[in-house]
């Protein structure tokens, strides 16, 4: 189902491929273990409901903050190698001093650090991932994030069995808070706390928890794959020690497999230049003026409107994926709490899903359609939650729909802007920290209109945010005809020539 020259092409760079996605593993692994799991931290920790949140905060906030930095360390491959090894290894620390954390405060740092590590994942990954693949990379995108999506799934099963089923802090107060526990467990769904201020639940005495095993298994899941990364530093002879008399695949100064043209199959080619400033820079050299000196006004605006799709469309992951609960088990739903804690379960099983769809999809069906169909489709998905919003059973359905269609969105919309570019822009850092950005910040934008408002105030913010991306999706498809098409002298020339003139794959222009 796919050509003989994208089949060559992966062969040819398999173990970086299946690096990078293994990689983002780690990243699912850790962004989706703190909801079920914080309730048995707040009891490890003794401490508020109010503080334990404060550790959602540390790491959002970092992971956004190492999605700006991550830039900087892949400015050639040995460095972008050494810091994803260094980032997946600290997530495996992190899990495993988790359980040696006994105060609030150190714990929020350690999950800073995890945060770090995660934005850097997920961003010199991408990218990395884009530099090989260029015009074919929509494909390799898309399973690169239903791996993430699989991890994100795997950590509450991991520690499920794990927690505790009455209040892990034994005190006098422990038989009516244990009444409770349930409902504030269900209220943790991946990623964001639901409203717990009104819970009292006793913050003295004897600590109970088993969770710490959880996190110990997680740690020894995850350690396959700084091994992982750590034989492709070796294979391409960019451990010091262990360097040998035979020559490495790749210079460890140059990213010799992102710029390789795809018709080439021996491994003598010779080493084309190391990118520069010239693309794919990190956040703040995207910033610097020298950059945009000669740029058309199209530059910036195919840069902004497709990181306002995303700031929309993983926006909505996060406050769909955080207030749904919320949303369910108010009137006039009034699910009942244990069948609306499978919601955020049921929303992420089908953005795994969808984005194991995508990867043979993405094949056939250029980057600009797959956006298209999937804000279309998110559109419609609200636009019915509204119109049914007495109905349980709708709820469930417009869930699964939802999660459908949002599945897709990030990798395929890398995928169009980067094609718009070229490849020679600084694409792949602003969506990554644009998505972050909206991501943190839609969740509590919701949140405090949904505290005022009430809860069918959630669908409404999702339709607005839904009714935006469209609109920010109709301007990139319109300064995307208005964007110069570089002249056949200058593509040959570039050193970031996306592919030899053979190469008309699916999203040739």
């Amino acid at each position: 189902w796919w050509d003989e020259r994208v089949s060559a092409r992966f062969r040819r760079n398999l173990q970086p491929t299946l690096t990078y996605w293994s990689v983002f593993f780690s990243f699912g692994l850790c962004i989706a273990f703190l909801g079920p799991t914080l309730l048995d931290l707040r009891c490890q920790t003794q401490s508020s409901l109010s503080q334990i949140t404060w550790v959602f905060f540390s790491q959002q906030f970092c992971l956004l903050l190492g999605s700006c930095l991550g830039g900087v360390f892949k400015r050639t491959l040995s460095q972008s190698l050494f810091a994803l090894f260094a980032s997946s290894l600290a997530i495996s620390l992190v899990f495993a001093i988790i359980p040696l954390c006994h105060n609030v405060v150190v714990l929020a740092v350690v999950m800073a650090v995890a945060g770090l590590a995660m934005g850097c994942i997920d961003t010199i990954s991408n990218m990395q991932l884009v530099k090989i693949y260029q015009k074919d990379s929509a494909i390799f995108l898309q399973a690169l994030h239903f791996f993430v999506g699989f991890g994100a799934l795997l950590s509450p099963l991991i520690a499920d069995p794990f927690l505790s089923d009455t209040n892990c802090i034994l005190s006098n107060s422990t038989a009516n808070a244990s009444s409770n526990l349930p409902h504030i467990r269900k209220s943790l769904v991946p990623h964001h706390p639901g409203n717990l201020s009104h819970y009292d639940l006793p913050m003295k005495g004897m600590v109970v928890t088993r969770v710490s095993y959880a996190f110990w298994i997680m740690a020894l899941i995850n350690l396959p794959v700084p091994i992982a990364v750590f034989f492709l530093l070796y294979k391409e002879r960019m451990v010091p020690c262990f360097n040998g008399s035979s020559h490495p695949l790749l210079s460890a100064d140059e990213l010799a497999m992102e710029t390789r043209p795809v018709d080439k199959d021996e491994l003598s080619t010779p080493v084309q230049r190391p990118h520069t400033a010239g693309g794919h820079d990190d956040f703040f050299s995207c910033c610097q003026s020298q950059n945009f000196r000669g740029a058309s006004y199209t530059y910036f605006a195919v840069h902004v409107t497709g990181a306002l799709v995303l700031f929309m469309t993983d926006g909505i992951v996060g406050e769909y994926s955080g207030f749904v609960y919320s949303y369910a088990v108010e009137e006039p739903l009034s699910v009942v709490h244990k069948v609306a804690g499978y919601l955020p379960s049921l929303f992420w099983g089908f953005i795994t899903l969808g984005r194991l769809i995508s990867i043979p999809v993405s094949y056939r069906m250029k980057p600009a359609t797959m956006v298209f169909i999937n804000v279309v489709g998110v559109l419609i998905t609200f636009l019915l939650l509204l119109i049914f919003s007495s109905s349980v059973v709708f709820l469930f359905v417009g869930t699964a729909s939802l999660g459908l269609f949002l599945s897709s969105t990030f990798p395929s919309m890398l995928a169009y802007t980067e094609d718009i570019l070229q490849y020679k822009g600084c694409a792949t850092t602003v969506l990554v920290t644009g998505a972050g950005i909206g991501e943190m910040v839609l969740q509590l934008l919701v949140g405090s209109i949904i505290h005022d408002q009430g809860s069918y105030s959630f669908l409404v913010c999702g339709m607005i945010f839904g009714c935006l991306a469209f609109t920010f999706y109709a301007l990139l498809v319109f300064f995307h005809r208005m964007y110069p098409k570089p002249s056949p002298e200058l593509d040959d020339a570039s050193p970031d020539k996306a592919a030899v003139p053979e190469d008309t794959g699916q999203y040739q222009r």
